[in-house]
């Protein structure tokens, strides 16, 4: 049975629901272009592949199963963006500012999203593959039922975000920065280092457990039942 949502974590919003849907236009078609800006657009169902769009900007708009693949989108910016099902597979989107967006059931793969900064976004439902975000700016950001598997957060910067539901897999958090991060709904925490960079992070106390000798590798914490000789490792050691 799947858990609740909790309270925290509003509903996805249809196409219907968004206040700027009734001043939405049909894209045109063609190709995406350096600079270009879409301003209240609907984008319905397009591929663009192995294209060159640096700059360009989405605000107010719908993309709606809309696919990127190999595209370079560095310093994009995506205002107040709803995205459905949207497949971004490849693409270069190092710098890149998202505000107040919304991307249900997406797929991210293989993904430069380094330095790129992310403010009042929720993802629902969302799969993250190999996704570079190495110093990347998180502020305000809710991954809801989402899959996180090789997410690189080194040198990030995390604040007020939140897992519920989402399941954590072999993710990076090297010298990464967490302040007011909520943990304790993951479904999985999963990390392939940087456990010490946890400070900022609350968790559940089941979760502490979980983490305890990875916490204590970090520390350089030895742990031996009562009476253990450590004789033999000193010895063994010395040996080296």
């Amino acid at each position: 049975m799947a858990s609740p949502q909790p309270s925290s974590v509003p509903a996805p919003r249809e196409l219907a629901d968004l206040p700027f849907a009734p001043h939405l236009r049909r894209f045109a078609g063609g190709r995406l272009a350096v600079e270009a800006s879409f301003d209240t657009v609907h984008i319905d169902g397009a591929s663009f592949a192995d294209e060159r769009a640096d700059g360009v900007g989405f605000m107010e708009s719908a993309l709606t199963a809309v696919s990127f693949e190999s595209v370079r989108l560095r310093r994009a910016r995506f205002n107040d963006v709803w995205l459905q099902a949207p497949r971004l597979v490849g693409c270069d989107l190092a710098e890149s500012g998202w505000l107040d967006v919304e991307a249900i059931g997406g797929v991210l793969a293989g993904l430069e999203f380094h330095s790129a900064s992310l403010r009042r976004v929720v993802f629902h439902g969302c799969k993250f593959d190999s996704v570079n975000l190495r110093g990347a700016k998180l502020h305000e950001v809710v991954f809801h039922d989402c899959v996180l598997r090789e997410v690189d957060l080194s040198g990030a910067s995390l604040t007020g975000c939140s897992f519920p539901g989402s399941r954590l897999e072999g993710v990076h958090l090297h010298e990464a920065k967490l302040a007011e991060v909520d943990l304790r709904e993951a479904a999985g925490l999963e990390l392939a280092d940087g456990v010490d960079a946890l400070r900022g992070a609350v968790v559940t106390p089941l979760q502490l457990l979980e983490l305890a000798p990875s916490l204590a590798a970090a520390l350089g914490l030895v742990v031996r039942e009562p009476g253990e000789s450590l004789t033999a490792r000193r010895g063994s050691r010395s040996r080296r």
